[in-house]
């Protein structure tokens, strides 16, 4: 049986190579010109993020592997899981789901990012009496980068009745023993009455980092979720949190090694929720916030922010301005660079939160 079983698979795969091959440590994707039964090279794309990943995980290796998501709209029907059992990444080997045009590419615009909205069905999660979530990219792997993609919410109704919240997961990582994980330049975009973007980054585990992005309209930007230990090696630079009807940080997980420096936050229901032990305290430095009705609080969860907490948990360094009441300067035009990001020489643009590396 094994051996006809053996010369069987042979045949189907010789007969479709490119659905049991990854070449060169890349994969292509199109949503308009791509097939899923492609090879998934640049010149014959795939279709869909989820045959990507389904290759990924059942791939035999080691070494980088690259996705490259060109422009278009990406409707995510299911969680698009990369659980690879057969490869390994490193730090420097790692697998990389990316834009093919990044923000400081000359070549970008705004309507270069791939975009994606999840369009699935949410699960019935055991014991949870909330009305259940949806996964978008959920990453159980170590050593990912997510880079240069646009992630809206999801079209659902976020709090049907008292007591119930609709949870939408751009992008999650459960798994606690996990390790460098790092989403930069990505925009994430929520509408609290049309696509609500519940949490458009849920991370477990060691080295979550998130860099150079921007969350507007979102409820929660980042939650430092559940460790095994305290998560060492996590840091928030350089992003741009504005106009969020939940929190910019939840730091549950961290340990004292968070590095925060570099970010902006404006217009934030809250700006920072402490674990409910409230045991660590935390470092800030080159950082905005300005405009706020809560500043530091304990313990919350979906449903609520928890409660008011000790604000000298946080640290201010060098540079920091924190004051509760005042707006910054938000480009609003669509054809501009920098849309959706701090006016060029207005309050906050030197600290370079925003998509660009480069100045």
């Amino acid at each position: 049986m094994k051996k006809l079983l053996a010369i069987l698979s042979l045949i189907f795969f010789s007969q479709f190579p490119s659905m049991g091959q990854i070449e060169k440590g890349s994969l292509y994707i199109n949503p308009q010109s791509g097939r899923d039964d492609n090879s998934g090279e640049k010149g014959s794309p795939l279709q869909s993020l989820y045959e990507a990943g389904r290759r990924i995980n059942v791939a035999k290796g080691n070494g980088a592997m690259t996705i490259f998501l060109s422009k278009g709209i990406y409707a995510l029907d299911t969680t698009v899981r990369f659980q690879p059992e057969n490869w390994k990444f490193t730090k420097d080997a790692r697998l990389t789901i990316r834009a093919e045009i990044l923000p400081d590419d000359p070549n970008w615009d705004h309507g270069k990012m791939p975009v994606f909205i999840s369009t699935m069905a949410f699960n019935n999660i055991p014991d949870d009496k909330l009305g259940g979530a949806s996964n978008g990219i959920q990453i159980e792997t170590s050593h990912v980068t997510i880079q240069g993609l646009r992630m809206l919410g999801s079209p659902v109704h976020e709090r049907p009745e008292e007591g119930m919240v609709i949870r939408n997961y751009p992008i999650i990582r459960e798994g606690r023993d996990l390790d460098d994980l790092r989403v930069t330049q990505c925009l994430f975009l929520g509408d609290i009455h049309a696509a609500p973007n519940h949490l458009p980054v849920l991370a477990s585990g060691q080295g979550v980092v998130v860099d150079h992005c921007v969350f507007y309209g979102v409820k929660d930007a980042v939650v430092f979720w559940h460790s095994d230990r305290p998560s060492e090696r996590s840091e928030m630079h350089h992003n741009l949190i504005v106009n969020i009807y939940g929190a910019a940080v939840w730091s549950w997980s961290l340990a004292e090694d968070f590095k925060y420096y570099n970010n902006v936050v404006t217009q934030a229901e809250a700006f920072w929720i402490l674990n409910k032990d409230e045991k660590n305290s935390f470092n800030l430095e080159n950082s905005l916030v300005v405009g706020y009705n809560h500043l530091v609080n304990n313990g919350g969860g979906p449903a609520n922010l928890g409660e008011t907490s000790d604000p000298t948990k946080l640290k201010s360094g060098k540079n920091v301005i924190i004051q509760r009441e005042g707006s910054l300067e938000i480009v609003k035009d669509p054809t501009s660079k920098y849309y959706l990001h701090l006016k060029p020489g207005s309050l906050g643009s030197e600290l370079g939160a925003g998509l660009f590396y480069k100045k």
